[in-house]
């Protein structure tokens, strides 16, 4: 008489595997949620933060000492020129300088700004920015007497 393997030990045989096989798909994503932690955005958009926070009644005290002189700046960015439009606190147009650069802090690109003054408070600067979206425009007016104005506005480059 000759005895045979019951089925049912036959067709279970592929359980062991499963676990295996879930297991390998689980590692397999872990490891790839980890490649693109690692070598993605670091999430650091300033250097020495730490630092740069404990000076932080210093940028609250700038801030007061902008607000109080009134000063106001419309930025527009068509067709490649970034306008630059300051008033002091009667509305009247300023005069001094201008100095700044275009930012795109997520892929750290910097594009130096030359400002041409136009009269009337108006400042004109050729920007053409590589690519297109939103860029941030950090600018600096030095007024008649050289009190310094800083002028933050985020543009988009169509």
């Amino acid at each position: 008489m000759t005895m045979t393997v019951p089925n049912e030990l036959n067709r279970s045989r592929w359980i062991p595997w499963a676990f295996v096989g879930a297991f390998a798909v689980v590692f397999a994503v872990n490891m790839l949620m980890i490649y693109y932690a690692v070598s993605t955005f670091t999430g650091v958009t300033v250097p020495r933060s730490y630092e740069r926070g404990r000076g932080y009644d210093a940028v609250l005290a700038e801030a007061a000492r902008q607000d109080a002189l009134g000063w106001r700046a419309e930025v527009t960015l068509v067709d490649g020129m970034l306008t630059v439009a300051a008033t002091d606190r009667d509305g009247l147009p300023l005069q001094g300088h201008m100095l700044g650069v275009l930012l795109r802090p997520l892929e750290g690109v910097e594009l130096p700004l030359a400002f041409t003054p136009r009269g009337s408070g108006l400042w004109t600067a050729e920007a053409s920015p590589p690519r297109p979206g939103q860029w941030d425009a950090r600018l600096t007016l030095f007024g008649p007497d050289g009190m310094p104005f800083d002028i933050r506005r985020r543009v988009v480059m169509p």
